[in-house]
């Protein structure tokens, strides 16, 4: 099991602490504000008061036994930086970092800094795709050209197979998960039944959720097929 330490219990921190918990990792949430440490504490499996400005501090709780750091101070860029240096010389194997601006992505990167996130952009840059193509759900960006997105499955793709459609020939995608609804029970939303090896001749049902991996474009082209069906 991963364990991750979270520098920072604002709302990114904290949503990351909490999604990390239900995903089964191990997190340890850190913040030098009383009141959202005790927030936290019962969603978490450590929520600790600390400064981590202070090396020494930092060093007290262990953290040569943490995989991943991520610290996620937005509103000082000092201290999100000391931070960072600090996990670094104690030995923490991946240090991801918050930035505001290419400027700070930069002095992350120049003090090692293994991964530099800029929420506040991915977030913008979802939100733009996803305003301008209806029937995607999600977005993540892998790298260079290639996105993983999630999107519901076209009309025209009902009732057909992955291998009839020829997704990957004809479209340059592939499709990794589908995700099926369910229906409510006792007034309650039912989670989706989730298939994450669907062979070829999977039939997709009206309402399925599709996880795809393909370049940008190609996979606008089934995004766009939603027009069609409005």
């Amino acid at each position: 099991m991963n364990k991750f330490l979270i520098i920072g219990l604002g709302i990114f921190g904290r949503e990351l602490a909490v999604s990390l918990i239900e995903k089964g990792a191990e997190v340890i949430a850190v913040d030098q504000r009383m009141e959202l440490v005790e927030e936290i504490q019962d969603q978490v499996t450590y929520a600790i008061k600390l400064d981590a400005m202070d090396e020494k501090a930092l060093a007290s709780i262990g953290v040569e036994d943490i995989d991943i750091g991520v610290v996620c101070i937005g509103e000082n860029f000092e201290s999100n930086l000391l931070a960072a240096v600090h996990l670094k010389k104690l030995g923490v194997k991946t240090v991801i970092a918050r930035s505001s601006n290419p400027t700070q992505e930069k002095i992350l990167h120049a003090v090692g800094v293994d991964l530099v996130i800029t929420p506040e952009m991915e977030a913008a840059e979802r939100l733009s795709y996803r305003l301008m193509h209806q029937g995607l759900l999600d977005v993540t960006y892998i790298g260079g050209e290639t996105v993983a997105a999630k999107i519901e499955v076209p009309e025209i793709f009902v009732g057909k197979t992955p291998a009839e459609l020829e997704l990957r020939s004809k479209y340059g995608v592939n499709l990794i998960a589908i995700h099926s609804p369910q229906a409510s029970k006792d007034g309650k939303q039912l989670p989706p039944i989730i298939n994450n090896n669907p062979d070829a001749n999977t039939v997709f049902k009206k309402g399925d959720i599709m996880v795809l991996i393909g370049r940008n474009r190609d996979l606008q082209k089934i995004a766009k097929l939603h027009q069609h069906d409005s």
